[in-house]
């Protein structure tokens, strides 16, 4: 009789789960058009409606073999604690990556001083909710506010995620506000370390690759939200080549899938270099699951146990298991957790 083979969950280090229910109908022909969209679903939000859909799409990700989130929440700091409860009830890890926003986006979104900001972040520390320090972009936050959450995020000890280098226009306004790209604005303002991820780096120049390389930065490559949204693809090649740690997240939660997660960013390598096998089967497990709880500061995360029985397994041998995985399954493979 052929049982389960347990291995590691998978850790989904960079999610906003409220944008699962954009699937279908979020049009627009390039980022900024879809960002409409997306902003306005994020003014329907209430505290009853993340609590439902993040215990839906929590569940999905459990199902799919992330056992631990770390949630970009940009929604407002009542449905932070929603958003806790959701995970708890779906029995996944759960990281609050509280974001700081200055500027632009919702009212709902933004505070009103970096200093009320990281009031917000103690009081969800105080409730034994785990946190990261998240301004949400240099778009979103003055150079100021980086200065501070930097400051703050080194003292705590705590993970810092932003978004950078996602779209060419973002950079154009950094280089038009501040004379530089947002990366470098990021290592001038204190917020790169061993402890921050850059979520996305689409179009980070060698120079920006550096200081993340310098400063023991992470990247977190979500690759089937950056096809979704016309993004561009990561500079895979050359991440690798400077041993910038990477991780993986769901983003957009347009599919909820870390084997595909996993697979489209070995394929954007392939392609970039014209050679298979450029991330090993090891460092892709290592950048779906070590490394994302690496990320979230998470010492301990559970694991899953896979239907070696399943068809899309079918004849494959037990040393070849984790190679076929990344190779051609979903998250179907997954056994759902009891309960």
């Amino acid at each position: 009789m052929t049982r389960p083979r347990s291995l590691p969950g998978f850790v989904n280090a960079h999610s906003h789960t409220f944008q699962r229910a954009l699937r279908g109908r979020a049009a627009g022909r390039d980022f900024w058009a879809w960002r409409e969209g997306m902003l306005e679903e994020a003014a329907r939000q209430t505290d009853a409606s993340v609590r439902e859909l993040y215990a839906r799409t929590y569940g999905e990700m459990r199902a799919a073999g992330y056992t631990a989130v770390g949630e970009f929440h940009y929604l407002g700091i009542d449905t932070a604690l929603a958003a806790a409860d959701a995970a708890d009830e779906a029995g996944i890890g759960f990281v609050c990556l509280h974001v700081a926003y200055a500027r632009g986006g919702l009212p709902r979104m933004r505070q009103e001083s970096a200093t009320d900001y990281l009031r917000e972040l103690e009081g969800l520390r105080a409730r034994g909710i785990a946190v990261g320090v998240t301004p949400h972009s240099v778009r979103a936050c003055p150079r100021d506010w980086l200065l501070e959450l930097g400051r703050y995020a080194r003292v705590d000890d705590l993970p810092l995620h932003v978004h950078a280098d996602e779209q060419p226009r973002e950079v154009e306004e950094s280089l038009a506000e501040h004379g530089v790209r947002p990366i470098e604005l990021l290592a001038d303002c204190g917020c790169l370390g061993e402890r921050t991820t850059v979520v996305h780096a689409t179009h980070a120049n060698g120079a920006e690759l550096d200081l993340l390389r310098d400063s023991g930065s992470a990247i977190c490559a979500c690759p089937t939200t950056e096809a979704d949204l016309g993004d561009g693809f990561l500079p895979a090649i050359r991440v690798r080549h400077r041993g910038i740690p990477l991780c993986i997240g769901s983003d957009s939660n347009v599919r909820i899938d870390p084997l595909e997660e996993l697979r489209q960013l070995e394929g954007i390598a392939r392609r970039q270099d014209g050679r298979r096998d450029v991330f090993s089967t090891d460092e892709l497990f290592e950048i779906g699951g070590a490394n994302g709880a690496r990320a979230l500061g998470l010492e301990t995360w559970s694991a899953i146990e896979v239907d070696t029985a399943h068809r899309s397994l079918e004849g494959v041998a037990d040393e070849h298991l984790r190679a076929a995985l990344v190779a051609g399954c979903g998250g179907d493979v997954v056994v759902p957790p009891a309960g």
